[in-house]
């Protein structure tokens, strides 16, 4: 039986732009252009096939693509028997109810007995049921924010980046009902070889996720404060500390997440650490 993994990316736009630059920061080489429907990596045992995102589910639950990359809206919304890996933290959107700009909307129950267009009956259908709200689905594919302008409906429920979009089409955004990003699925009876073989990509994908936000970090400080600069630098373990020339002080080697970068400098600098370097992470292997 070929260990060979089948992974199923969207063939084109930002989901097919995100999944790719993935997989070569994960070192997988392959080719992915001149329209190719299909492609084999040349170092890793894995094939891609490039697909409409609405037909990835499908094909993982059938066995026809072992795993997938997709936005977990449409996972969720094709309600099909895969098996939800691991989520990618790109591609994020959410799904939404618009309204009117000029209706002045109060609360859910604003809702009721209204006409909704959406490309997502499913979700939006569970989202009304949880709260209690009655109204008319009205299931349309493609050119949604244009229903209520035609009279084909009263609101919107539609995936929402910017906003621009509703805001061209004189709505506004009124409620979130889902928030989606990207999600790797696979088939949930895989064999054991192509296990194995997930669970290397796995391994590699959560190594480049892992050092997304982190920095490297280099500093020179007196030996008196390295106390406190270790409690505000503990590392992925813990740092590194090497004495300097310079009596009394030493250099110190570790990682910060870059969503504390800043507020940890302030801190540093006042612990008396000179000399800061920070340097981005490719991969973290933990």
């Amino acid at each position: 039986m070929s260990s060979v993994l089948r992974l199923a990316i969207q063939k084109s736009g930002r989901l097919n732009e995100d999944s790719i630059k993935l997989m070569k920061e994960c070192g997988i080489e392959f080719s992915n252009g001149g329209g190719t429907l299909k492609s084999v990596a040349s170092n890793f045992p894995i094939e891609f096939l490039f697909l409409r995102d609405d037909d990835i589910p499908g094909y993982v639950a059938d066995g026809v693509a072992d795993i997938g990359i997709v936005g977990e809206n449409v996972s969720v919304e094709k309600k099909k028997k895969i098996k939800d890996i691991k989520k990618l933290g790109f591609s994020k959107c959410r799904l939404s109810v618009a309204v009117a700009k000029s209706f002045n909307y109060t609360g859910t129950k604003d809702l009721n007995n209204m006409k909704i267009a959406t490309s997502y009956p499913n979700i939006l259908s569970d989202y009304l049921f949880q709260n209690n709200i009655k109204a008319t689905i009205h299931e349309i594919s493609g050119s949604v924010e244009i229903a209520p302008s035609i009279g084909l409906s009263d609101a919107v429920c539609d995936i929402v980046s910017s906003g621009s979009t509703l805001i061209s089409n004189g709505l506004k955004e009124v409620e979130v009902i889902f928030r989606s990003e990207a999600v790797l699925i696979a088939y949930p009876e895989l064999s054991k070889e192509k296990t194995k073989v997930l669970d290397d990509l796995c391994f590699r994908i959560d190594s480049v996720r892992n050092a997304k936000n982190t920095k490297y970090i280099l500093l020179n400080a007196p030996n008196k404060s390295l106390d406190t600069i270790i409690s505000l630098l503990p590392g992925v373990k813990s740092p590194t500390i090497m004495p300097l020339a310079k009596e009394g002080w030493s250099s110190l080697h570790s990682v910060v997440n870059e969503n504390d970068f800043w507020h940890v400098i302030e801190k540093l600098r006042a612990a008396g650490a000179e000399g800061i370097l920070v340097i981005p992470i490719e991969k973290i292997i933990k």
